[in-house]
């Protein structure tokens, strides 16, 4: 009897604690006005669960109220979504907008002419991104020839919408330059990554800000070096989802 009393209260005390953890699949959905959506890669912050999206733009991931779910890919800008106890219960939206790529410069090559040599600039001066100059010109007015008001675009919100469009442009630069220094079959064959979380795992390194430092060094051994442990974890990441 004693015995039959202890079973009945570790079960209950084991059940109490699991509903107190909270931990549900959480369906949700990407709401875009582009039709292509899969591939978006989720991840959850809080337990480094990740998973990607199917083609109309649904997913599912271990969450509980209050873990902020990152969602990131080459064509979207970068959004956290904050679970709350409703999102447990029913299937949620995020809304995602498409990174509008600019065009770039058209530069007109003649032998030794140039805005420098041209007088029309110094010589050693900085050259801005299309990005660098938005945000250059709406946090400092250096280079705002029509001397608008820095600290009204600081208020209204402008600056820090450039500023999140500078860390995009920045994070698309880290991600052509690993295109760039390895192939498919490095991070297959190499690394252990799974052919279709490859582009996953390239958003998750230039997430980092260590890897990023790393990277603009160019010294490729150090590079490897830092991949192979980023591969480590990215794997550990994404097993729950390999075996189901």
């Amino acid at each position: 009897m004693i015995r039959l009393l202890f079973f009945i209260l570790f079960w209950c005390t084991t059940t109490l604690f699991g509903q107190n953890n909270g931990v549900v699949v959480c369906r949700g959905k990407v709401n875009a006005e582009m039709t292509e959506l899969e591939g978006i890669y989720v991840i959850n912050l809080n337990t480094e669960n990740a998973t990607i999206t199917d083609s109309k733009g649904f997913f599912t991931i271990y969450a509980k109220a209050g873990d902020s779910l990152l969602l990131s890919s080459v064509q979207f800008k970068s959004v956290t979504k904050v679970i709350t106890a409703k999102d447990l219960s029913s299937l949620f939206f995020v809304n995602m907008y498409p990174i509008i790529n600019e065009l770039k410069e058209v530069v007109v090559k003649r032998p030794n002419v140039s805005a420098e040599s041209l007088g029309i600039i110094p010589y050693g001066q900085k050259k801005y991104t299309p990005a660098e100059r938005k945000y250059a010109t709406a946090s400092s007015g250096r280079l705002n020839p029509l001397g608008l008001d820095p600290l009204l675009n600081y208020f209204s919100g402008r600056t820090a919408m450039l500023k999140k469009e500078l860390g995009v442009e920045k994070k698309e630069g880290y991600l052509v330059q690993l295109e760039n220094l390895f192939d498919n079959n490095h991070y297959v064959n190499t690394l252990h990554i799974p052919s279709d979380y490859v582009k996953g795992f390239m958003y998750f390194a230039v997430e980092n800000p260590k890897f990023t430092r790393v990277l603009k060094t160019k010294n490729r051994t150090s590079i490897e070096f830092l991949m192979s442990e980023l591969a480590t974890q990215y794997i550990q990441i994404i097993t729950p989802q390999n075996t189901k």
